[in-house]
Order: C-alpha cells, then sequence, then structure tokens
C-alpha cells in the first residue's frame, strides 16, 4: 500500500521537474495527498481528488495525476484544477489559488457521472432514459472552492466530504453547454 509520505514525494519530485511547486497551504495540500491516495487505493491508481473517476483506467487516464490539464491550467491560471500543482508566484505568497474553469471534455464528465464508479454493474445495452435538461431537475454541478471536488445535486453539500468544507465554501459551476441534453 502506497503511504501519504509516498504520494507527497511523487507529487513533489513532479512538480520540480516540471518546474511547479506544490500548493504552500499545508492543510489544503495534506486534503489533496489524502485524496490522491484514497484514490490509488480505490481504483488502483491516483486519480485527480477534485474530480470523478469511473474506476475504468481507460476512461480515466486522462485524470491520472498528474491530469492531462494541468499544464495548461498551471501555464494560464497559476494552479492546476484542484490546486495540487502551483507556479512559483502562488509557492511564494505573491499570488493565490483560485478555481479554475474545468477543461475535462463534456463526454469525459458525461461518462464518470454515468458510470456509477468501480463498483457497479456493468453498463447495460441501451442506455436508460436521461433526464432532458438539468434545469428540469433543479440539479446544479457544485465545486468546492478548497478541495475541488465536484457534485451535481439540488444543493452543495454542508459538508465537503473530501475537505470538510462548510457549504458557504461551494460555488455553482455554470457550463456553457448543456451537455446533459440527449
Amino acid at each position: 500500500m502506497t503511504t501519504l509520505k509516498e504520494v507527497r514525494q511523487r507529487a513533489e519530485a513532479d512538480a520540480k521537474m516540471h518546474g511547479y511547486a506544490l500548493n504552500p497551504d499545508e492543510e489544503m495540500l495534506q486534503g489533496i495527498l489524502k485524496g490522491l491516495k484514497r484514490n490509488e487505493e480505490r481504483y488502483g491508481y491516483p486519480s485527480c481528488p477534485c474530480r470523478l473517476a469511473t474506476g475504468q483506467l481507460e476512461k480515466d487516464r486522462d485524470i491520472i495525476c498528474p491530469c492531462d490539464y494541468r499544464d495548461p491550467d498551471v501555464e494560464e491560471y497559476g494552479n492546476c484544477y484542484c490546486a495540487l500543482y502551483v507556479n512559483q508566484e502562488i509557492s511564494e505568497g505573491k499570488a493565490e489559488v483560485q478555481p479554475i474553469p474545468e477543461r475535462r471534455p463534456p463526454q469525459k464528465l458525461e461518462q464518470a457521472y454515468t458510470s456509477g464508479g468501480p463498483d457497479s454493474a456493468p453498463e447495460p445495452a441501451a442506455k436508460p432514459a436521461v433526464v432532458s435538461s438539468a434545469s428540469e431537475t433543479n440539479l446544479k454541478f457544485w465545486f468546492c472552492k478548497v478541495c475541488g471536488y465536484v457534485c451535481f445535486r439540488e444543493e452543495p453539500p454542508h459538508k465537503c466530504p473530501i475537505c470538510g468544507a462548510k457549504q458557504e465554501m461551494f460555488s455553482e459551476i455554470l457550463l456553457g453547454m448543456n451537455w446533459m441534453t440527449r
């Protein structure tokens, strides 16, 4: 079993190799590292803790840490989506970690939210009916500004299941297109 120390060492080595630093907020950093460790134990690979994984390696390759979106996120915004990796300005306290838009393609998000996870039964041959619009059910995407956890529900959770942040630390994610529509 991978230890938290090993997860941190792996992230530190990767950050150094690419000219990044790890998040300077030690409490936030520990939450992200614990999420990586938990996902590695759960799925067998360290999927990004700020995104929902399917538990199927082929579908999750783009979100194995460091994810495919890290470099463009750090370049454009100064930190990656979950804020594990940051640029030097953030590392030195000259700038702050900010929530950033999701780069993961809508079809990948849909796979994650409809897969049921690693313990679910195989997908049925015929796809079940999908609600024609998220607005019809009042469901919204919510983003934890502390750890990056994302959920799809009417209201944000009272407490983040990943980092324990209060409900006030959640923001609604507004999608540019309705990818739930079929």
